[in-house]
């Protein structure tokens, strides 16, 4: 078979690297990939968002499966238009991706179908939304209602730091249309957790849980950023907790989904809390998080490509989804200076017994066939381990074999996992 990836980040390359352990598989192309998934992937310098040359593409070289893996190529419609063209894929449709693509319409829809979530207000008024402020409970959460590249959450700690962030989605046009409106919601306390999940709009088969890291340094400081690495399993999420939200919220959301006229069908990342009053949604994504596939799908022991047709014909219930025991952790090896301003262009050399365990993120080859740095998160290194102490440790073991200038990375991930692992 021939499939198409259409993606060029480090989850793209998580992707590709396990569907290439799948039978039948001959051909992988990624559209545009990355210099770093060369041995992995054949490269197509078209972008995620360029729908008609992607369709153009996959007609001409007779793709067999699509992958769509991006949140802006699902909300704008790729699924739609590769399904008409006759590609079979996985992911959501357009109507679908609006869980991720409008925070209000999936606010919305929880209020509506009694899943847990932060209480909240929408606005498409700045004015408004101002005022409403001035009786808010501080910290107070602030969300632009589209895509902004995992950074339109804000989580303002007093009245000034809130109006700054309504000003700025609002009046400011930091994120573009994304911010012109906007939700005000309740903030939350309680371990984060992750659980990605594979549906076919009826069966619902969620995979390992992780934790991430979003906070651009140590000790949970910085700026937000597209996640500074993963830990897979997460030790808040017990047997217990999984029940809950199977009932609660897992089920709910896809029955939800399926009596709007919108069943999803692909990966539905559930962003959670484990409050004191239990299990709560902060939010949802249309498809495999970001580092987060980096360590769920390398503790896959069923085929990705199987589970993946499954969901897109709908006999997810009879197809096989089993996991490694095992635990995993992904550090993020960044350019100085991310998520603000860093430079480009390092030369990456990674050593031979390390290459199987990058996933490359922003790399390109150069004119000459050198890897050099090309984003603010450059590879993403994944250990395996019996145990989670073990897989941190491998992690970082890894960080010695991988060389760039100005190279950056957090040194605590993991840390709070290992607490409550170490409680468990």
């Amino acid at each position: 078979m021939k499939i198409l990836v259409v993606g060029g980040g480090g989850r793209e390359h998580a992707i590709i690297k396990k569907l290439r352990e799948s039978r039948g598989v001959d051909k992988i192309y990624a559209l545009p990939g990355n210099g770093g998934m060369k041995d992995d992937a054949e490269c197509v310098a078209i972008a995620a968002t360029d729908l008609e040359n992607i369709k153009k593409f996959a007609v001409e070289n007779k793709i067999d499966y699509a992958v769509v893996a991006p949140d802006d190529p699902l909300v704008m419609g790729a699924v739609d238009m590769l399904t008409e063209a006759g590609i079979p894929c996985f992911g959501p449709c357009a109507a679908a991706a609006q869980i991720e693509g409008s925070k209000i319409f999936s606010k919305n829809l929880m209020k509506k179908y009694n899943i847990p979530t932060a209480e909240y207000e929408t606005f498409d008024d700045c004015g408004k939304a101002l005022e409403y402020l001035e009786h808010c409970n501080m910290p107070i959460v602030i969300k632009a209602d589209g895509l902004a590249l995992g950074k339109g959450v804000i989580i303002a700690q007093n009245l000034t730091e809130a109006k700054e962030a309504v000003k700025e989605m609002m009046e400011d046009g930091k994120f573009g249309r994304s911010g012109s409106r906007v939700v005000i919601e309740e903030f939350l306390e309680g371990p984060e957790v992750s659980v990605l999940s594979f549906t076919d709009g009826e069966t619902i088969r969620p995979m390992i849980s992780s934790m991430d890291h979003k906070r651009a340094m140590d000790n949970d400081e910085g700026l937000n950023t597209g996640g500074m690495g993963t830990i897979a399993p997460n030790p808040y999420y017990t047997k217990d907790i999984a029940d809950e939200c199977m009932e609660k919220i897992f089920l709910p959301t896809i029955n939800a989904m399926k009596a709007e006229g919108h069943p999803f069908k692909g990966c539905l990342y559930f962003g959670l809390m484990i409050t004191k009053n239990g299990p709560k949604v902060i939010e949802y994504n249309c498809r495999f998080g970001d580092p987060e596939a980096q360590v769920v799908l390398p503790l896959l022991e069923s085929d990705l490509l199987e589970i993946m047709q499954a969901c897109t014909n709908g006999t997810l219930s009879q197809t096989k989804v089993k996991f490694s025991s095992s635990s995993a952790c992904c550090l993020i090896m960044a350019s100085k200076g991310y998520p603000v301003k860093y430079e480009k262009g390092f030369e990456i050399e990674i050593e031979n017994e390390a290459k199987p365990y990058v996933y490359c993120a922003g790399a390109k080859l150069s004119e000459d066939g050198k890897l050099l740095t090309n984003g603010g998160r450059v590879l993403g290194l994944t250990a395996v381990r019996e145990t989670l102490p073990e897989a941190i440790k491998a992690a970082y073991a890894l960080s010695e074999k991988v060389h760039f200038e100005n190279a950056y990375f957090r040194h605590d991930i993991g840390s709070r996992a290992l607490k409550a692992y170490r409680e468990a």
